[in-house]
């Protein structure tokens, strides 16, 4: 006796009419089996499916599926998230509205995904540039408005000349825009924000709460929100070298016991300081403007050569009148963190050692591990941990958490133009979620 070979082409499609027929994964409300919701990230409506998509969507439909066998209510949904650049871009290409061109694409795609037999409740599909959908998202934004938690202000961000758009910081590659290729520039622009930020510490109290959670996840969203405890210090600026209107220099370090290890500071080509002195050197005018090329991520910044450029200005040491430390403009510092200026301690910490190196500044080992010998000294790789205080007058022999509190309790009795030097801050890496970024085909 001999098998029918199964044929695909035939049997698929008389399946899904029968289904579709009977309606048998559409979800009712009222159903009074246990509830379950599998849902997959809506794909983008670029014009054809890909493996990545069967792969995504058949692990889902696995789970949907095995959920109904055993007796759940499941709801399976299908939508597309629509709205975009890509959109636009082929629409401009194609001279056709960029509506015109996605649901062209949400046709053929729905096409394709339907071929593939999942278990989907086509009733529920929604399409994110539909106004029956994104009426929602502005009664949100509207409620968000009247809590507080938006606003309006000018905000630097990667600006893609060709593409004539924001771009997020992943979207910049090597200084270029990851679509158009062109050389991006950082722009002062008028901006909307929802200000998470005003949340920073219940965001990083409620991550104890989430057990069920990976490990390694939890630690990279405490990464993320990133709280640090440290000091907001007043460095005098020497009177002849400093533009007109600048007295002083204020930085955000979590190292104040570090203080006496100062070889330079180091400032944002956007902080204000670094702009006046640029009024009156075309040389800094220029680094800084080439600075504003490259992408404003940490991680850009972290991976790009460190480049910096002397002003001739002096800052004087909080402790020593005496002392002066030269003030460049380094590109790899952000206007958006602390206050755009820090002091740098090659001995501990990295960047600050490459930095010297490359400028040739003169720097001491202020800390050493505690079990380390009187002769330890930096070179060419900085410690950056605990330890004991080194060459650092007054500290000397001081844990470096005593050290801390040594140099915080001092420097917030010495005053600075009738206020004090310093004084305790607790800061998050955390930045409010910038949302303008689209140009015509998204949420109006």
């Amino acid at each position: 006796m001999s098998t029918e070979r199964y044929n695909a082409r035939t049997a698929e499609p008389k399946w899904r009419a029968v289904w579709d027929e009977k309606a048998i994964f559409e979800t009712k409300n009222d159903d009074p089996r246990p509830k379950y919701y599998v849902l997959e990230m809506f794909p983008y409506p670029s014009g054809r499916i890909h493996m990545g998509h069967v792969r995504n969507y058949t692990m889902g439909d696995v789970v949907a599926r095995y959920k109904r066998a055993r007796g759940f209510n499941v709801l399976h949904p299908m939508g597309w998230d629509a709205f975009g650049l890509p959109a636009e871009n082929a629409a401009m290409a194609s001279k056709v509205h960029p509506k015109e061109w996605t649901y062209a694409n949400i046709a053929t795609m729905k096409a394709q995904l339907k071929s593939m037999g999942l278990s989907l409740d086509w009733s529920r599909e929604l399409a994110t540039c539909d106004p029956s959908y994104y009426r929602h998202q502005q009664k949100l934004f509207a409620d968000f408005m009247r809590a507080g938690l938006v606003e309006r202000r000018s905000a630097k961000v990667n600006w893609d000349p060709v593409d004539q758009t924001v771009l997020a910081n992943e979207q910049v590659i090597d200084g270029r825009g990851w679509r158009s290729g062109a050389l991006v520039e950082q722009r002062d622009l008028t901006q909307w924000f929802l200000k998470i930020t005003d949340y920073s510490d219940d965001l990083l109290t409620a991550l104890d709460g989430l057990d069920r959670w990976p490990d390694k996840v939890r630690l990279m969203q405490k990464n993320w929100i990133g709280r640090s405890e440290g000091l907001m210090v007043r460095w005098a600026l020497k009177s002849g070298t400093a533009p007109a209107g600048h007295s002083e220099l204020e930085i955000y370090t979590t190292r104040p016991d570090t203080l006496f290890g100062a070889a330079f500071m180091a400032i944002a080509p956007d902080h204000p300081l670094a702009k006046a002195a640029a009024e009156t050197n075309p040389d800094l005018a220029a680094f800084s403007e080439e600075c504003r090329r490259m992408g404003t991520s940490v991680a850009a910044l972290e991976t790009a050569e460190k480049l910096g450029f002397d002003t001739g200005i002096k800052a004087i040491h909080p402790f020593d009148p005496s002392w002066e430390v030269p003030v460049y403009v380094a590109n790899f510092i952000l206007m958006d963190y602390g206050t755009g200026a820090i002091f740098g301690c090659p001995s501990g910490d990295q960047r600050d050692i490459e930095f010297a190196n490359k400028y040739g500044l003169a720097f001491k080992t202020v800390v050493k591990p505690a079990d380390a010998g009187s002769d330890f000294a930096v070179t060419d790789t900085a410690y950056d941990g605990d330890g004991v205080m080194i060459n650092s007058r007054f500290l000397d022999g001081l844990t470096t958490e005593a050290a801390f509190a040594e140099v915080a309790l001092r420097l917030e009795k010495i005053e600075l133009a009738g206020k004090p030097v310093a004084a305790r801050k607790v800061n998050f890496r955390l930045r409010d979620w910038l949302i303008s970024r689209q140009r015509y085909w998204g949420c109006p």
